[in-house]
């Protein structure tokens, strides 16, 4: 409980309300594809990523597995399969999710894991020395300063979250291992940009900046300031908000399944996405989706308008660009015209 209690509760932050609902969205359902959040230093985005970990399910983990397999998973490494065929029985336990940091200067390897080339050589064995990729799977994955990574790494990273699998290939030599994992980077744009077809592959993105309420700033500090001189104090303070905020994602996990989005909805999504001029399908797929988990939140059967318009801005904000000559596109007003004409 001390370790727990170490980490700046998730409800006791102040604003940033969309950085924390992209979150939220993507603990719902992972399939989502991650959250990019733009912006300053110094608002919270650390804290907010350490802090949802704490408030998701506890992982059911095979003992000694270096990838953390899910027992009840058909996903499982080759490991866990042949050990599973060969009728051994897997020790489990259970463990809280984790946040994974990407080292900004790391190599591939370090990212997706090494091969030992010289003992497949001399001994035919395979060899795999696990990387980032291998510890990310089933956690949070945080990328700090992701625009400052070398696109080819940013690129695996992507396709990993993609496909939930890690392949690694040297010299012929083929491993592969599970890989699913909720992606959060952030950068400041000051710093430099992400190529528009890897910005594109986020599922959504947020853009955050300093709160300019002077009562919230205060808020802030004093919040602040509490937890660091009695940290189990504080999160003591918040622990109930805490247990109902936990609830509520635990019952949209269980919800979303049967969460129904009908045809009319979906046109809804394509005509803004018409409207916008986004290219290809990607958006559609993500906007389904994030309002499934939006509506899975909100305790509803199924998704309407206005669950499309509460994610529409985190889904859109990446993938609009405008055109040479073109006045830029104004999200929230075609938002608003084009669910209203559903």
């Amino acid at each position: 409980m001390a370790e727990i209690r170490s980490v700046y509760p998730f409800t006791a932050l102040v604003g940033q309300s969309q950085m924390r609902l992209a979150l939220e969205l993507n603990a719902v359902n992972p399939a989502i594809g991650g959250v990019l959040i733009r912006g300053e230093k110094g608002t919270a985005k650390s804290t907010a990523v350490r802090a949802l970990a704490r408030l998701l399910p506890e992982l059911e983990v095979v003992i000694g597995c270096h990838f953390g397999c899910d027992p009840g998973s058909e996903a499982m490494c080759a490991d866990c399969q042949s050990r599973l065929a060969a009728g051994e029985q897997l020790e489990v336990t259970r463990r809280q999710m984790r946040v994974v940091e990407l080292p900004i200067n790391a190599s591939e390897d370090r990212v997706v894991g090494s091969i030992d080339l010289e003992a497949a050589i001399h001994s035919g064995q395979r060899r795999f020395e696990p990387g980032v990729l291998a510890e990310a799977n089933r956690q949070i994955l945080y990328v700090d300063e992701v625009n400052l990574l070398d696109d080819h790494i940013v690129d695996v990273l992507l396709d990993a979250a993609a496909m939930g699998v890690n392949v690694v290939e040297r010299e012929g030599i083929s491993v592969w291992h599970p890989s699913r994992f909720i992606l959060v980077g952030t950068m400041n744009p000051e710093e430099g940009d992400l190529r528009p077809q890897l910005l594109d592959r986020f599922g959504l993105c947020v853009d955050v900046s300093g709160i300019v309420n002077i009562p919230e700033r205060v808020e802030i500090v004093q919040r602040r300031e509490r937890f660091e001189d009695d940290p189990e104090g504080f999160a003591a303070e918040w622990e109930e908000e805490e247990a109902k905020e936990r609830a509520q994602i635990d019952r949209a996990i269980a919800a979303l399944p049967k969460i129904e989005t009908t045809r009319p909805v979906l046109e809804a999504i394509a005509r803004l996405a018409i409207e916008l001029e986004v290219d290809g399908h990607r958006a559609d797929l993500v906007a389904r989706k994030a309002a499934q988990a939006y509506a899975a939140l909100e305790g509803l059967p199924r998704v309407g308008l206005s669950e499309v318009a509460a994610v529409a801005a985190m889904v859109l904000a990446h993938r609009v660009h405008s055109r040479p000559g073109q006045r830029p596109h104004d999200i929230a007003a075609s938002t608003r015209r084009v669910l209203s004409e559903a």
